[in-house]
Order: C-alpha cells, then structure tokens, then sequence
C-alpha cells in the first residue's frame, strides 16, 4: 500500500517498537494540541478557540500538563474567560435549584433521594469536559479507522503488527471493540488470534523483565547482566497503563 499522508503517523509509530504504537501516537498528538493551545501561535488570543477552551474547560491532567508548559500568560488567559463563563454556568445553576424531595423510602436507600442533585450533576459534567481530551477523541478514532483500512490492505503493515511488541491493555481494548464492526467474519477469524497471541507473548516478556529487575536485587545477581529490565518498570506500567512513566514534563519550545 502506497504511503499517504494521513497512513505516515502510524507508520512512525510502528516503527518506532514501542510498547504501543497508540502510546507513541497518543503523547505526539497530545503535545500538537498543548503546542496549539498554548504555543507560540497565540491560538488562545483567537476569539473562537477561547470561546471552544471557555465552554469545554480541561481536565485536571491537562490543567497540570498545561501548567507545567510553561505559558504563564496564556493560561491567564484562558483562565480568565473561563471563569468568567463557569460563575455564569454557577450562577444559573444556583438560581435555578431545587433540593430533591427526602422520602420515607428514599432514607433506607442506597441510591439517596429520588431527584438527582442538579448542581452536582452540572459540576460531575464540567469536571470530565476537557478540550484537549475531546480534541484527541476525535483525532483517535481516525487513527483507529486507519489501522484497520491499513491493516485489510496492506500486508507490509500486517506484519509490523506481527513483528511489533503489542499493545497497551486500554489501546488493545479499543482495537478489540473497534475490530467488531471494522473487519467481516473473515477477517475477525485471522485478527482476533494474531493479537490476541501478540498479547500474550509481550505481557509473558514484560513480566520477565519485571521479575528479573525484582531479582537483580538479590546479592547473589550483583554481578549479572540486567539483560533488559533495567527500564522495566516504565515500560511494564506503560503495558498495563498506557502513557509514558518516564517522560519528562513537557514544556513551551523557547
């Protein structure tokens, strides 16, 4: 299959070995979207990309990653609409509250009174809205249409999927569901076990290397090769995690 432009990243990412090519493409777009946000461009001066930043807010990770960025004006900025947009959302929701009724029955009840909270409802909603998480929703599930056009066409890809050290668990999950609606039967049949011995084998390895870092502990392996669990902790985490452990913190390019 002829490289295009948008089959070139999860080329790179098979490349590259990692534990998770999704890992691999997963901190790439997240740190594209930090750069855009809060990078040199200025794109938080832009009247509609506050107006998007304003309503969707961030995570309490991407508030962090963006604080140790390094941009103090820019998250001021953003920062300061959008808390003027969030005590206007507060204000209304106070405004129009209404306490849930206590019933007799309600008070034995595990579930609590009948009527949900609606300002905590509004609060649970604006503590999971992030732009950048949403931004990279959208951009995963192309990456995940991708592995699978790639993957029933081009038999150069299929064996770097083969030749590769699997996946995160989250990121196997994800292509496991996806591969229901994405493959024929056919297809499934020769999939399904592929990545699922993939699976299997790279998890046995890790937690060799992670048994074996545990052992290199012993005074009696002082003196023994640490063959290759000496960053076996970062990367069995990533396994079971995702994400880069051992990452620095990324910052705004001077």
């Amino acid at each position: 299959m002829k490289e295009k432009l948008y089959t070139i990243p999860l080329n790179d990412a098979m490349n590259a070995h990692d534990e998770c090519p999704f890992c691999f493409i997963e901190r790439n777009v997240e740190q594209d979207l930090l750069d855009f946000a809060l990078g040199s461009g200025s794109s938080y001066m832009e009247s509609d990309i506050r107006e998007q930043t304003d309503k969707a807010g961030f995570c309490r990770t991407h508030s962090k990653k963006m604080f140790d960025y390094g941009n103090t004006l820019g998250n001021a900025w953003i920062l300061k609409t959008h808390y003027m947009e969030i005590r206007r959302q507060l204000n209304e929701e106070i405004k129009n509250f209404q306490p849930g009724k206590t019933t007799f029955k309600s008070r034995f009840s595990k579930s609590g009174p009948d009527m949900k909270n609606s300002v905590a409802a509004w609060v649970k909603q604006k503590t999971d809205s992030c732009y950048i998480c949403k931004r990279f929703e959208d951009t995963y599930e192309r990456y995940l249409d991708t592995f699978f056009v790639m993957y029933k066409k081009d038999p150069e890809f299929v064996q770097k999927v083969k030749d590769s050290k699997g996946f995160c668990l989250q990121h196997f999950g994800d292509l496991c569901e996806a591969g229901e609606t994405k493959l024929n039967d056919k297809q499934k049949a020769e999939f399904y076990p592929l990545v699922f011995d993939l699976m299997k084998t790279n998890m046995d390895r890790l937690q060799e290397d992670v048994s074996w870092l545990v052992e290199k502990f012993d005074y009696r392996n002082k003196d023994a090769d640490w063959k290759n669990s000496q960053d076996a902790i970062q990367r069995g985490m990533q396994k079971l995690k995702g994400g880069y452990p051992a990452d620095p913190i990324y910052q705004q390019k001077k």
